[in-house]
């Protein structure tokens, strides 16, 4: 019997609408991601670099923040590019493996981002709250390990939801409305889906909770220490500070909240499309754009690097 269901599932075909409902639309569409996504690879590996080569910047926040980058930019090219593929070829086929590796690593690296972002708004904690402790508790050890566990466990939380997602049996032809996500394929399924329901759900709201109550833990003590400064610089110290991963998290939490709490209605699925090529293609792009027009160091450093190929020719 197993055997049987593999075969049916082996036998099937998954097809990314994308945006196939409006043709006319399509080559605007292909010209719009394509400078969205070339920007998002430049700025996110940009970053890095600027990170690396800077030494004022090698401290445990740009650290966490040159990993955020690249992550951004690893989910942004699990789906960027085979979405741009699609607007133009009139095969939006995927194999069912290829559907269960996409999945995997746009999981991994998306779980990972959300785990950052709580062990980011940690790291501003202790710089805001214990400036004379910073060094010693942010040791190098610390935000190695850190990052380590970030991806350690978006990797764990990818691998158990893929493992419940390759159990489920499909037939005939599929069709995907973004990309291969599990609740898709969920819907898609024609084996009994509710482990893998409840599956999702638990690990989806479990990481959700949790890291939105670490972010909003850490900000409630900056917030009570920030209140006790008397002086006008320190709040605006602060406020630079944080204000970056701030409005980053916001923009991350929002949309996947807003994602996921869109009725599954014909009303609602070009805007729940809408929502998922924000949150998979722009978000990517938005987020080294923010803390680079922030920070003055990062700007400096790309003055530095543009006045030098200037007078280089």
């Amino acid at each position: 019997m197993f055997l049987a269901k593999r075969n049916i599932t082996a036998g099937a075909t998954f097809t990314l609408l994308g945006f196939s409902d409006y043709p006319e639309l399509q080559a605007p569409l292909f010209l719009v991601f394509l400078a969205i996504y070339s920007f998002s690879v430049v700025g996110n590996l940009g970053m890095i670099v600027i990170i690396k080569i800077n030494p004022k910047l090698h401290t445990p926040m740009y650290f966490f923040l040159s990993h955020l980058s690249f992550v951004d930019f690893c989910y942004s090219s699990i789906i960027a590019p085979k979405m741009l593929v699609n607007l133009l070829a009139e095969d939006r086929t995927i194999s069912f493996s290829g559907c269960m590796v996409q999945f995997f690593f746009f999981c991994t690296f998306v779980v990972t981002e959300l785990i950052l972002f709580a062990v980011m708004a940690y790291d501003h904690f202790v710089a805001i709250c214990s400036p004379l402790l910073y060094t010693v508790t942010m040791s190098s050890k610390l935000c190695a390990l850190l990052v380590v566990v970030s991806y350690a466990w978006g990797a764990a939380c990818s691998l158990t939801l893929t493992c419940s997602a390759v159990k489920l049996s499909f037939r005939g032809f599929n069709t995907i409305n973004h990309f291969c996500e599990l609740s898709s394929l969920i819907s898609l399924s024609c084996s009994d889906s509710y482990l893998s329901q409840l599956l999702l759900f638990t690990v989806a709201a479990f990481n959700e909770v949790m890291t939105l109550l670490s972010i909003l833990t850490s900000y409630l003590f900056i917030v009570v220490t920030t209140l006790k400064m008397k002086s006008a610089g320190g709040h605006r110290k602060v406020f630079s500070t944080c204000a970056s991963h701030l409005t980053t998290v916001s923009i991350f939490h929002s949309t996947i909240l807003f994602l996921y709490c869109v009725p599954n209605s014909k009303n609602s699925r070009h805007t729940v499309k809408v929502a998922s090529v924000f949150y998979t293609v722009v978000i990517p792009m938005l987020n080294p754009l923010i803390y680079s027009l922030r920070n003055k160091d990062v700007k400096d450093t790309v003055s530095k690097i543009m006045k030098m190929k200037f007078f280089s020719y």
